[in-house]
C-alpha cells in the first residue's frame, strides 16, 4: 500500500513539475512534538499553470511572493491572492483550485507545512 501511494505521489509530482517549479527550503523536526516536522518550500507556477485537486494532510500556510493565485478548498469560496496575501488549508481540506491567475506572468509563493515526519507534501484527492 505504501509503495502504491508513493508511486501515485511521484506521478502527481511529475505532472505538476511540468507547470510548477518546487524548491525545498528547510525541513526541521519540531522539538517537543514527537513525529512532527515543519517543511518550507517555494513554488513557481508558470503562466496559466494549475494543479489537480489534492490534499496535504498537514497544516498548510501559503504566502504569495509574486504574481497572483486563485485558491479554493472544497466547500470554501474561491479567492484570488496577490503579493503579501495568505491562504490556509487544514489537514482535512481538499484543495480543489490552485492556479496561476495570469496567462502571461509566473506566480511564486511560499508554502509552510506542519505535518507528520516523512509524510508526502501532497496526495491526490479521492
Amino acid at each position: 500500500m505504501k509503495i502504491a501511494l508513493f508511486a501515485l505521489c511521484l506521478a502527481a509530482a511529475a505532472l505538476a513539475a511540468q507547470d510548477a517549479k518546487v524548491t525545498p527550503l528547510i525541513t526541521k523536526d519540531l522539538d517537543g512534538i514527537a513525529g512532527k516536522e515543519v517543511k518550507m518550500l517555494t513554488v513557481v507556477y508558470a503562466p496559466g499553470a494549475s494543479s489537480a485537486p489534492h490534499k496535504h494532510n498537514a497544516q498548510t500556510f501559503v504566502y504569495v511572493l509574486e504574481g497572483s493565485l486563485v485558491m479554493q478548498v472544497k466547500g470554501g469560496n474561491e479567492v484570488t491572492l496577490g503579493p503579501g496575501q495568505t491562504f490556509y488549508e487544514s489537514p482535512e481540506d481538499i484543495h480543489t483550485v490552485s492556479r496561476n491567475a495570469s496567462s502571461t506572468q509566473p506566480a511564486k509563493f511560499l508554502v509552510f507545512f506542519v505535518k507528520d515526519k516523512g509524510a508526502p507534501n501532497s496526495v491526490p484527492a479521492k
